[in-house]
């Protein structure tokens, strides 16, 4: 009897350790990727759009695992404020007050969780906006929650 509980014992704790460095190996430790620098990418660092028209974002985005969602975010910089993702200088406007400024905020669910998305989404600029220096912000978040952020500068003229 002390011989079956001890084995019993003894397979438990082996048990216990094979599966807990499985779950360990099966954690996602990797953010996803935004690929901005791509032939079909859209926008790229200081890219101009002119108001009252529309453009396409496209942008590949990957995971080790699985995608969740992706997000935009446009908003003016018209202050000379930065972001810590954007990369080179381009023309910048003299620093001035909004009064209709740009703005969109829209998040998209990547359907099916796949490891690799081409996203591509239709943008409308209204016409009536204030024309400058703005901050196109892309997130892409996988399904267990890593997420990473880049930020290009561009220009909306008139």
């Amino acid at each position: 009897m002390k011989t079956i509980k001890k084995y019993t014992i003894i397979t438990v704790i082996f048990a216990m350790t094979v599966a807990c460095r499985k779950n360990k190996e099966n954690i996602d430790t990797e953010k996803p990727t935004i690929a901005i620098d791509t032939e079909n990418a859209f926008p790229k660092q200081c890219s101009t759009i002119k108001r009252g028209t529309s453009f396409t974002f496209s942008s590949t985005l990957s995971d080790n695992v699985a995608l969740g969602s992706y997000s935009i975010n446009i908003h003016h910089n018209f202050d000379h404020h930065s972001h810590s993702t954007e990369i080179g200088e381009c023309i910048i406007e003299a620093i001035k007050k909004p009064v209709k400024p740009f703005v969109l905020v829209k998040t998209v669910n990547i359907p099916a969780q796949p490891q690799r998305y081409n996203a591509e989404l239709q943008i409308d600029v209204p016409a009536d906006i204030d024309p400058g220096n703005y901050h196109f912000m892309i997130q892409v978040t996988d399904l267990t929650g890593w997420s990473s952020q880049k930020g290009i500068s561009i220009r909306i003229l008139e």
